[in-house]
């Protein structure tokens, strides 16, 4: 299907994005492209598409082969939603138009074979069921374009692109504009699509479901993975770990030889053998170096413990205009919680946010929370209002007008700011580094409860296992909205539901809450509806049942937690054993305490492969068992 062959593309002088980069994608694959931020895979898609030409090297497609690419231009127009995805297909409308006017028996008859071939007739009924997909009911599919915000309109064009089905979809991020629901039925209608998908994204979770290869961007160079994204972070860090022994037997080696030829070149008796290994070394080609970029890593500075409940609601209403959105909120927060806001957007959860960052009043009810408390508050759009003209050190002086240099710097450096990074102008950070700067920012004062709204939209894949991470380290509570499952999944432990005016606990997982959608959607042309009565108990048998099946299951997912545990302890002891041996001052200490480290890092190896397998077990025997009915 696409063939890249030695492709070399530099913005300006002096910075090379690819160079002599090659990879083969067949037809059918759907191909995950990969890469750190700022390393070139949204050029690559500009320079497949046509947008962009290279300094050198080809790309090559099928001559027939249909190719579209998702805009990240906001499609602007009066017309319905459902005439402005219809009228993407152009052949279609040409067509349909030509119908109406054309006289000619033989060109009719060729015209509605044609409209036969291309499924034209059904297209409306398709074009409908992907915007429902894509949260749009069927009365929002007849109001303007025009009428809808920036990111709704950016929905409508992946659904325009969708509707397309080219034999070549390229897709740059396109779960960016998405909710959690939309993110699940787009993962469903990609896993089934037919031709070939490249998509840029750092979601792990649709990474995983429907990438049959990854396409990976490093140090300018392309390599193709077969498998999903947890199997190539497998393959790869297997491939590094035997590069990197590799390397280190090739250099004992050369070392070996050049302590021989240093020792005997001057004595004429040995001439001729050190002449022999000087010739041994110069032929010796070089195993390349691990050049693994440097892991991501921020950490949240812990708050002092407050009396619970940090927060609590009680028959609290809230909204806009005088016009009530969620009514009877009665929610308790502790400094412990880890929480996920789930729903429709529109339906309130930023809202809600809102509420508890104290920048919405309440229309009435009562809110009490403790005079100490603090809140980190991070918004989807504050990025857009960081001074573009100031640097994160600046910044970071101003909102901390009591602390020294090195205090400002140093916090900076918990989001890996270091000195150079710290004085760029932020109108030159990467999507990524502005929201690591708004970490930093809203995190300065050590808050006791970190608000986050949509916080992985600019973060690639390194950053996002870094904040779940930083979360699950950090002391105080969470309450976060995301469209990626993979973060709530590792990060959130208590589930709330907001629809229908309501902000309710959720009794399920995030395995329940994507069957829940599921089932809604098989009973609906459109997305979620407003509860009935019939449908409220309908949720309560779901919950009912949910809760009878996460008991049965609790067995086998302690075995997991457990392996998780163990795994995780034998990981910190592998890391210090490693940090200790890579030490060069242990060399000059006596030989035994280095066998007893590399024996004991030989049987933590060991024991980690012993429990990762027992860990797939168990999550093998979970899934399993997930799937049957209680």
């Amino acid at each position: 299907m696409l063939q890249i062959t030695d492709l070399t593309y530099r913005v300006g002088p002096g910075r090379v994005l690819l160079e002599s980069a090659s990879a083969t994608v067949s037809n059918g694959h759907h191909v995950g492209l990969v890469g750190r931020n700022g390393t070139g895979k949204s050029t690559l898609l500009k320079l497949i598409s046509g947008d962009l030409q290279g300094d050198s090297g080809s790309i090559a497609l099928p001559p027939r082969a249909k190719m579209a690419k998702l805009s990240q231009e906001t499609p602007e127009g009066e017309g319905s939603l459902l005439a402005w995805v219809l009228a993407a297909d152009t052949e279609r409308e040409s067509l349909l138009q030509e119908a109406e006017t054309c006289t000619d028996p033989e060109r009719i008859g060729e015209i509605h074979s044609r409209l036969e071939d291309i499924r034209a007739h059904s297209a409306p009924a398709r074009a409908a069921t992907i915007l429902a997909g894509l949260g749009f009911d069927t009365a929002a599919q007849e109001r303007s374009l025009n009428s809808f915000s920036g990111g709704w309109r950016m929905r409508v064009a992946l659904a325009a692109i969708l509707f397309l089905a080219p034999d070549l979809l390229l897709l740059d991020e396109p779960t960016n504009h998405l909710d959690l629901e939309a993110t699940l039925w787009l993962e469903g209608h990609l896993q089934r699509y037919p031709g070939t998908v490249i998509m840029v994204s750092h979601d792990r979770e649709i990474l995983n479901s429907v990438c049959t290869h990854i396409l990976h961007l490093e140090h300018c160079r392309l390599t193709l993975y077969s498998g999903n994204y947890d199997r190539f972070e497998r393959t790869r860090r297997e491939t590094l770990e035997r590069q990197g022994k590799m390397a280190a037997k090739q250099i004992k080696e050369r070392e070996r030889i050049q302590s021989f030829v240093d020792r005997f070149r001057a004595k004429a008796s040995k001439a001729r053998q050190a002449q022999s290994r000087i010739k041994m070394l110069e032929k010796m080609e070089p195993i390349a170096a691990v050049m693994e970029d440097e892991s991501m890593r921020f950490h949240f500075p812990q708050p002092e413990q407050l009396p619970p409940p940090i927060v609590a609601l009680d028959n609290v209403t809230i909204g806009y205009d005088n016009r009530p959105l969620l009514r009877n909120l009665n929610q308790r927060i502790d400094q412990d919680d880890r929480i996920a806001l789930l729903g429709q957007n529109g339906n309130g959860k930023s809202t809600f946010m809102k509420l508890l960052a104290g920048r919405l009043e309440k229309m009435a009810g009562q809110i009490t929370k403790p005079s100490k408390l603090r809140i980190g508050y991070f918004a989807q759009h504050q990025t857009e209002e960081l001074d573009t003209d100031g640097t994160p050190l600046t910044m970071m002086q101003r909102a901390l007008p009591d602390a020294t240099e090195t205090e400002a710097r140093s916090h900076l450096g918990r989001f890996g700011f270091q000195q150079a990074r710290s004085e760029t102008l932020i109108g030159a950070l990467s999507g990524g580094e502005k929201a690591r700067l708004l970490f930093a920012l809203l995190t300065r004062n050590a808050p006791h409860l970190l608000l986050l709204d949509e916080p992985t939209n600019h973060l690639d894949i390194d950053a996002r296992e870094a904040l779940v991470q930083a979360i699950n380290d950090y002391q105080g509570a969470v309450i976060m909205v995301s469209h990626d499952p993979h973060l709530i999944k590792l990060s959130a432990d208590r589930l709330w539901l907001v629809a229908d005016g309501q902000c309710q606990t959720y009794d399920g997982d995030m395995t329940d809450y994507r069957k829940f959608l599921i089932d809604s959607r098989k009973t609906s042309t459109g997305p979620i509806k407003d509860s009935t009565d019939t449908e409220v108990s309908s949720k309560k048998d779901q919950r009912r049942e949910a809760a009878q099946k996460r008991t049965a299951l609790a067995p086998l997912k302690k075995k997991i937690d457990q392996s998780e545990q163990k795994i995780k302890k034998l990981t910190q002891e592998k890391e210090k054993i490693e940090q200790n041996l890579a030490d060069p001052k242990i060399y000059e200490g006596p030989a035994e305490k280095i066998t007893n480290l590399q024996k004991t890092l030989a049987d933590i190896n060991q024991g980690l492969e012993k429990e990762e397998e027992n860990w797939l077990l168990a999550c093998e025997n979970y899934e399993s068992a997930s799937q049957e009915d209680i």
